[in-house]
């Protein structure tokens, strides 16, 4: 398969949040470290040119501020996101039901949501042939602001179970 057809996944946690009194979780602004964080990830994915097509954002305020922080780096090439209320507290197999719903005609796709979520289906997604220094890494954690990139030669409709190559997972600092 040409490498035209693979399509790239970017499971990323949002920046480090704030923990305010009084605000309900859904609503917990970035920390002042989260604000500095989220630039890094934006930065370091235009400098590897793994720029995503496609942005899928967990509707919370702490997800949302990471978004508009990466896409801030990506200038010009940032797609417009899309806030995707059901990434909001999700687990692995909800996560995975919505990137299946994805149209084929994007290449890259990044999802922008919260743990445990987010680093258990990076693990469920990693096939055997991933990187091992990268697995491993992921596997030891998933801190504020990292992101996993993942390659897949199939359609986003069959994306199941280790059957996307784990390339590199960043923890911009």
């Amino acid at each position: 398969m040409s490498e035209h057809h693979i399509k790239r996944l970017i499971l990323m946690r949002h920046a480090k949040a704030a923990f305010p009194l009084g605000v309900e979780d859904h609503d917990r602004p970035l920390a002042q470290r989260g604000h500095t964080e989220a630039p890094l990830a934006g930065k370091w994915l235009l400098e590897h040119d793994v720029v995503p097509d496609f942005i899928l954002c967990s509707s919370a305020l702490r997800t949302r501020q990471t978004c508009t922080w990466v896409c801030q780096q990506l200038g010009d090439k940032a797609p417009t996101p899309k806030l995707e209320s059901g990434l909001y507290a999700a687990g692995p197999t909800s996560m995975l039901s919505v990137i299946n719903h994805v149209p084929e005609t994007v290449n890259t796709l990044m999802v922008i949501s919260h743990m445990p979520g987010i680093q258990s289906l990076a693990l469920r997604l990693a096939s055997r042939d991933s990187d091992q220094d990268a697995y491993m890494e992921l596997a030891s954690g998933f801190p504020t602001s990292a992101f996993a990139v993942l390659e897949h030669s199939g359609d986003w409709a069959t994306l199941d179970g280790q059957d996307a190559q784990l390339n590199s997972f960043v923890v911009p600092r």
